[in-house]
């Protein structure tokens, strides 16, 4: 049986990330990953019609899927949604930290103007891997503010991450639990934005593009 697509992509990513720390997201280097797996550069091309951009998209869900399958329910079921979220955050970073300065291409890349709402969905995306690992339900307003609080707050976190050469990322995981402790405070946040929103045609709505673009 031939290999699924994604199974495909992952042996392309596999081979695409030690390069990009010396050669970034760019199209020859993707070509080239393509060729050392034994693809010409149509069947490429094909997988990632976008380029570099599709495969900064396939690294970032592929960060996502991996950090789902490490989680183990049970263990997480024991938490408190706070460790729950820190315990899923820490995961993700542990599971890209082979590949931190892949991670901090990719940041660059979605800086550029003309990525920032493809940014935002891939953050989405993360952040509402993780709400869902965490064993969040809410479809009410507290589903975006939940989502928009800890997209600030990962954010924060891996910016840190980056530079942070303390042993085990105990400095990471020290930010992060400082990071979530202000951001937790759903009941008085929420209520605040509630009161905003009565003002705003929609305060989320670089998430809610992002989600259904």
């Amino acid at each position: 049986m031939a290999p699924a697509q994604s199974e495909i992509k992952d042996t392309v990513l596999a081979a695409l990330l030690p390069e990009v720390p010396f050669d970034g997201w760019s199209k020859r280097t993707l070509l080239q990953a393509g060729e050392r797996v034994g693809l010409d550069p149509a069947e490429v091309t094909s997988l990632f019609p976008a380029g570099p951009r599709d495969a900064v998209a396939w690294f970032s869900h592929w960060a996502d899927r991996q950090t789902l399958a490490a989680l183990d329910p049970a263990t997480l079921g024991e938490m408190k949604v706070r460790k729950r979220i820190a315990a899923a955050v820490e995961t993700r970073l542990r599971i890209l930290a082979p590949h931190r300065e892949a991670v901090r291409r990719s940041l660059a890349l979605l800086a550029e103007p003309q990525n920032v709402i493809f940014g935002a969905r891939l953050l989405y995306d993360a952040v509402d891997a993780i709400w869902y690992a965490a064993g969040d339900t809410a479809t009410d307003f507290n589903f975006y503010t939940k989502r928009a609080l800890l997209a600030a707050v990962y954010t924060a976190t891996t910016l840190y991450w980056l530079d942070d050469r303390s042993e085990g990322g105990a400095d990471t995981s020290a930010f992060l639990e400082r990071r979530l402790s202000d951001a937790m405070q759903i009941p008085r946040v929420s209520a605040r934005l509630r009161e905003l929103a009565g003002r705003l045609p929609d305060p989320f709505l670089a998430f809610r593009l992002a989600r259904r673009r």
